[in-house]
């Protein structure tokens, strides 16, 4: 499990420092520095991964992902640049800018959007417990 995280970990890293406007934060060694930005038990899926997925998503101005769930699967989202409009079932609506965390629990549905005037991007991970499972499921929400 540990080489599991640490190669989670680097390549994480790398998709933040290979991000235009991004800087790789340096120790004063010169070396490179990790700053964790969260720590958090798996919620909903029986502390249990069979899989870890790592996206980098980009929405335009107006543009988002519409009511869904991820089956047995847990979701951090970390803005990388601009802000992102997340709802999550039970939790609310928040605005996360960049350098913000946001945490989907897994089977609980939710969204991301972007209402602002300018792109945003996000690291998005899923760590699953069944990747035999669909990925995403569309959930219909009475308006």
């Amino acid at each position: 499990m540990t080489l599991v995280r640490r190669r989670f970990l680097q390549l994480a890293a790398v998709a933040t420092a290979a991000s235009p406007g991004v800087a790789l934060a340096q120790s004063p060694q010169g070396g490179p520095r990790l700053t964790q930005i969260l720590r958090n038990d798996l919620q909903g899926q029986h502390q249990k991964v069979q899989e870890t997925v790592v996206n980098v998503l980009e929405m335009a101005p107006g543009v988002g992902a519409p009511w869904h769930m991820h089956p047995d699967a847990q979701e951090v989202l970390f803005v990388i640049d601009g802000n992102l409009t997340i709802e999550i079932e039970g939790q609310g609506t928040r605005v996360l800018k960049a350098g913000e965390i946001a945490l989907m629990p897994a089977n609980i549905a939710h969204l991301a959007r972007n209402d602002g005037s300018g792109g945003a991007r996000a690291l998005v991970t899923h760590s699953r417990a069944d990747k035999e499972k669909p990925f995403v499921v569309a959930v219909k929400r009475a308006t």
